[in-house]
């Protein structure tokens, strides 16, 4: 596990204050807007190896480098929503890229900012957008989707019901017959969403042993005891963790994140998952300045 901060020459990203809690946005801001310039002269000169991408909302062009799989191992990823693994798991792809499809369970949805609910005023606007928004966000992975189109739950939240659970996992199953041989990849889901807390529960029926940290409650599993208590009760002791430094691509992650959050007002918003994996290494390693992802392994198919 390396240490290194330097993304690109004589570019440091910035380091959160003592806490570990908090990104200085501002600097940050300023390191991926380089970041960006560079990667746009480049593309300028017809460089190959640097995409272009479009976030669907504001229409603002970014740039960062074409992943090429460096593993011939595919990896299915079962997602509740439309940015669940670009919020909680595409730092590890950026760093080690492998054959990607991701499927998408809820990807119907009213849920906008609040400054554009006249612009996106029903289910199909809201859901169209948020396609979008996931295939950008994807692009960069040269990803194949599945979006099964069922709707996104509400609040106040009600428990998913059996029905729901063996609806989706059947299926689930017929996209994973269709994949053999993909390592399952889905959230740990802890949380107290319905969507998430079902899509875990088809995962684990379908065999799946490797799930990443949810996201959806940042700020648990960070530096407070009883909180790391709570995650260690709520996940029992067959969740093993694994740590992945994305340090070195942290500033490609922004740009991923400003795919799938391209409604996102103001911007820097889209930072929050940077913070949380600041924190999550804090808690785990020793020494400041590296950025992470928290998976988990289970030696059984359930946990």
């Amino acid at each position: 596990m390396t240490k290194g901060t330097t993304v690109e020459p004589h570019l440091t990203l910035p380091v959160p204050d003592g806490t570990g809690i908090y990104t200085f946005p501002d600097d940050l801001h300023r390191a991926h807007h380089a970041h960006t310039q560079q990667l746009a002269a480049r593309h300028r000169t017809h460089d190959h190896r640097v995409l272009e991408v479009t976030a669907p909302h504001t229409r603002v062009p970014y740039y960062l480098e074409a992943r090429t799989p460096a593993s011939h191992h595919p990896v299915l990823v079962i997602e509740p929503h439309h940015d669940d693994f670009a919020l909680s798991a595409s730092g590890a792809f950026l760093a080690h890229p492998r054959p990607l499809t991701v499927v998408t369970v809820f990807a119907r949805s009213r849920s906008v900012h609040p400054a554009l609910e006249t612009t996106y005023a029903d289910v199909d606007t809201v859901s169209e957008l948020r396609d979008r928004e996931g295939a950008a966000a994807l692009a960069p992975f040269a990803a194949r989707r599945h979006l099964l189109g069922h709707k996104d739950a509400e609040p106040p939240y009600r428990p998913y019901t059996p029905e729901a659970l063996d609806r989706t996992t059947d299926e689930l199953r017929r996209i994973v017959v269709a994949h053999p041989g993909a390592e399952l990849l889905a959230p740990a889901a802890v949380t107290r969403h319905p969507d998430h807390l079902l899509v875990h529960e088809a995962a684990v029926r379908l065999g799946c042993r490797w799930f990443w940290e949810d996201l959806a409650f940042w700020s648990t599993y960070a530096l407070a005891g009883c909180d790391q208590r709570l995650f260690r009760t709520r996940t029992g002791a067959t969740m093993r963790p694994e740590l992945v430094d994305i340090t070195d691509v942290v500033l490609d992650k922004v740009t991923v994140l400003r795919m799938h959050g391209s409604q996102m007002y103001p911007a820097r918003k889209t930072y929050r998952p940077i913070r949380h994996a600041f924190t999550t290494a804090a808690d785990l390693v020793d020494g400041p300045g590296l950025y992470a992802e928290r998976f988990y392994r289970t030696e059984a198919p359930t946990c």
